[in-house]
């Protein structure tokens, strides 16, 4: 096997791919979030989203080789732990109150 024959990798994968996925995982997320009507599909599908941002600010903050993004996306990441042991305490509540995790057959503070 001579040298010419073997394909040079380039330095990483390019920027727009991980914007890409970013923008996939972003746009799968709101698709989720409109058309489920599961109260814990709706609580995913927000994950989702806030993951699809986190990887846009770990992107940049890697291509402007700045930390900023990636302090960004630890406080992000700390609402959403947060967000995740509030929303699913209110989704257990809700579920004892209503017996069902349907968005439609919640009724605003009605128990």
């Amino acid at each position: 096997m001579n040298s010419a024959s073997i394909s040079v990798v380039p330095h990483g994968v390019p920027l727009e791919w991980y914007l890409l996925l970013s923008a996939i995982l972003f746009s799968l997320g709101v698709i989720g979030f409109l058309i489920k009507r599961n109260l814990i599909t709706v609580f995913m599908s927000i994950e989702l989203m806030l993951n699809a941002v986190n990887l846009s600010f770990v992107t940049f903050a890697h291509q402007w080789h700045a930390v900023k993004g990636q302090i960004f996306v630890f406080f992000v990441m700390m609402v959403a732990a947060a967000e995740a042991a509030v929303g699913l305490a209110i989704i257990i509540a809700i579920f004892r109150a209503r017996a069902t995790l349907a968005v439609d057959r919640i009724d605003l503070m009605k128990l």
